[in-house]
């Protein structure tokens, strides 16, 4: 008797202020049900960082405020009760690099390394809890409020492709 494949299980937490947050997420879920993978999608005010429910992959989406993941996200990943080893990706909303007012220059990739650090700031809380990364990503966002960067869905498809699907 063959054995049934056991559909993978993706737990999905954003701290989406203004809907972009949520939009990108509604694409993943969306994405990853086509691979047959069953994906939660949880508000991080809904939710419980020390009651984590079981799953195969922990998602986290923050937007960026100030360059570093908000307030309410850091404080949820500091506070999440995971054992060491699991696995977990990261897909954030940033603001699109704007040019210069002044003289009109677009930023370089080091510039906005060095003020763009929501991935990294995540990344350093959840592997200081010896959490595993699988992939990562941001979707760009074009005004304070929206709308998410033309194209947007293409890139949420390519960060779900990085997801290694579990047989």
């Amino acid at each position: 008797m063959a054995k049934a494949a056991v559909a993978m299980k993706i737990e999905y937490f954003h701290a989406s202020k203004y809907g972009n947050g949520a939009k990108v997420a509604g694409e993943f879920k969306k994405q990853m049900a086509a691979q047959g993978a069953t994906v939660n999608v949880h508000h991080i005010r809904d939710a419980r960082p020390r009651e984590m429910p079981p799953a195969d992959l922990y998602l986290f989406s923050s937007p960026g405020r100030m360059g570093k993941p908000i307030g309410g996200m850091r404080r949820f990943l500091k506070k999440a009760k995971l054992p060491s080893g699991t696995k977990y990706a990261i897909l954030t909303t940033e603001a699109a690099p704007q040019p210069d007012k002044k003289t009109g220059r677009m930023p370089t990739e080091e510039e906005l390394a060095k003020w763009q650090r929501v991935i990294p700031v995540m990344n350093e809380i959840l592997q200081e809890k010896g959490l595993v990364k699988v992939a990562e990503g941001k979707i760009l966002v074009t005004g304070l409020k929206g709308p998410l960067e033309e194209g947007w869905q293409k890139k949420v498809e390519a960060f779900a492709s990085q997801i290694p699907i579990l047989s």
